[in-house]
């Protein structure tokens, strides 16, 4: 997505040509069905004692939380063989006497730190719910504190915008190939082993050694695939299980959930501009919607000619969309997308101009890998699923995608990582099953659209739908407080009574 002083200089053919050597680094695995690993005993990861203590991060230790690391195999098919660990944090339910079982959560990404999720999640929980479960947070395999990927990426982002034209589009290419290279060397054979189903054999193993029988469960974004992938394969121990934002789980994969990003970030662009356009007096972009719009087109004609240097920085057309981009995943962040826009606007015109804070920080993660790269992100979607490798599949789909998406096709259709990536160690889960949940979705979702959501709800047969009515919102609990969505979910948890019917709820 971003650039790197080697990729830059290389051309296609040498980028394609990474391609055996991903193969030939990672590790040929045999798929794992779950009755093999049920062949050799898992007995010492069910019986092993934790060890409790602070977690070390304000917001949990504010809320009386204790962390803990959970022994796991690294490879399921061979349970005697090298092992990981995975980080949980526990917030004790408020009412011992009340309690009935644990929440455990994921956050999302997939690749997104989970340990803290419940510090500012557990605020959209009533006081019945929060007597009735011990909270747990978790770092997945791979993420985090736990036995983390290192790719040591040169920039933030595995996802990138492939830029104006052919020569953007091979830079693209090449620093894809890179990417997949870097965690190629840097992982080696462990890296097939960072996927969702072993995220969900982790969580069962997880359940065993808190003593439950089943689990309940919130999961955000991705969360709620990796939520219907844990029901799918351990129906009997799932209990109240609550997906917020929900994954299409026939387009899960670096390909088909990136590209459902598209249209609907497209038009976040054109309401955030309308929005944007009616501040005119305050942001100074331009007083109607396609002439803010048009603006940033020509803030990413100028970037991709010659990148915008503002601070320490230098922004290119591949990575000044992402400001937008990471913007458009809610509509409180719209009047920070505009003044970060001013800013860039500014230092495009030869302006000094000093980024804020927050703009600061998009940029050392995207353009330095600071604090982190987003490598675990790719190694748990690459492990997952396959990708198209032959890069004019991709070239082809983001022409074609110029004309209804002329800013965000370039990025829902470019080539990613996976296409350098080695083959999947185990198919994708098939999902389809009955086990009771509750979806909660957004109509105006960026990142995990409607459709997607509606998708989910066809294969998990035993779901009720609460859909949030005309809101741009990834994720609801915690993020966009909504009484009808919030008396759904705290009633489900509590009391496990899932709506009648699929209900639609408006903006308070």
């Amino acid at each position: 997505m971003l650039r790197h002083p080697v990729a830059w200089a290389r051309n296609v053919g040498v980028a394609i040509a990474v391609t055996g050597l991903v193969g030939a680094v990672a590790c040929t695995t045999t798929a794992v069905a779950d009755r093999a690993v049920a062949a050799e005993s898992l007995d010492g990861y069910y019986h092993q004692t934790l060890t409790w203590k602070p977690c070390d991060a304000p917001g949990l230790d504010d809320m009386g939380a204790r962390c803990a690391d959970v022994t796991v195999p690294l490879n399921y098919a061979e349970p005697q063989g090298r092992t990981i660990t995975v980080a949980i944090s526990r917030i004790p339910a408020t009412d011992p006497a009340q309690r009935r079982g644990v929440i455990l959560s994921n956050p999302g990404g997939p690749g997104g730190a989970g340990l803290d999720y419940f510090v500012e999640t557990s605020k959209a929980l009533t006081p019945e719910v929060r007597a009735r479960y011990d909270l747990i947070g978790m770092d997945p395999r791979g993420v985090g504190r736990s036995s983390a990927v290192n790719c040591h990426w040169p920039h933030g982002f595995g996802l990138q915008f492939a830029g104006i034209d052919a020569e953007g589009f091979a830079e693209s290419v090449a620093d894809q190939a890179d990417l997949a290279a870097r965690c190629a060397t840097a992982e080696g054979d462990r890296l097939p082993h960072f996927t969702t189903r072993n995220t969900a054999r982790d969580m069962d193993v997880i359940r065993t050694v808190l003593g439950e029988t089943k689990i309940s469960y919130v999961g955000t974004s991705y969360g709620t695939y990796l939520g219907a992938v844990y029901m799918q394969m351990f129906p009997e121990r799932s209990d109240r299980m609550v997906l917020d934002g929900s994954v299409d789980p026939d387009r899960y994969g670096a390909v088909g959930i990136v590209q459902d990003m598209g249209s609907p970030n497209e038009a976040a662009l054109d309401a955030w501009a309308a929005w944007t356009a009616q501040r005119d007096d305050e942001y100074h972009l331009g007083t109607t919607g396609a002439a803010v719009r048009g603006l940033v087109e020509r803030l990413i004609e100028h970037a991709a000619a010659q990148p915008i240097r503002i601070g320490d920085y230098d922004l290119d057309a591949h990575s000044l969309p992402l400001v937008l981009y990471i913007a458009f995943n809610s509509p409180h962040d719209y009047g920070l997308a505009a003044q970060q826009i001013r800013e860039l606007a500014d230092a495009a015109a030869g302006k000094p101009v000093r980024p804020d804070e927050d703009l600061a920080g998009k940029l050392a993660m995207m353009l330095r890998a600071q604090p982190r790269d987003m490598s675990p992100q790719m190694a748990i979607l690459c492990g997952d699923v396959g990708a198209p490798r032959d890069p004019d599949w991709y070239r082809r789909n983001i022409e074609a995608s110029r004309a209804t998406q002329p800013i965000f096709g370039a990025m829902a259709n470019n080539i990613t990582p996976c296409a350098f990536w080695a083959p999947p160690a185990e198919p994708p889960t098939a999902l389809g099953n009955s086990v009771p949940n509750l979806i909660i979705q957004a109509t105006g979702d960026t990142r995990t659209n409607y459709g997607g959501a509606l998708a989910m709800h066809r294969a998990l047969t035993g779901s009720r739908m609460v859909t949030l009515q005309d809101v741009a919102i990834h994720s609801i609990l915690g993020r966009y407080p909504n009484s009808c969505v919030y008396d759904a979910v705290n009633t489900y948890l509590a009391d496990g009574a899932l709506p009648a019917a699929d209900l639609t709820c408006r903006d308070d």
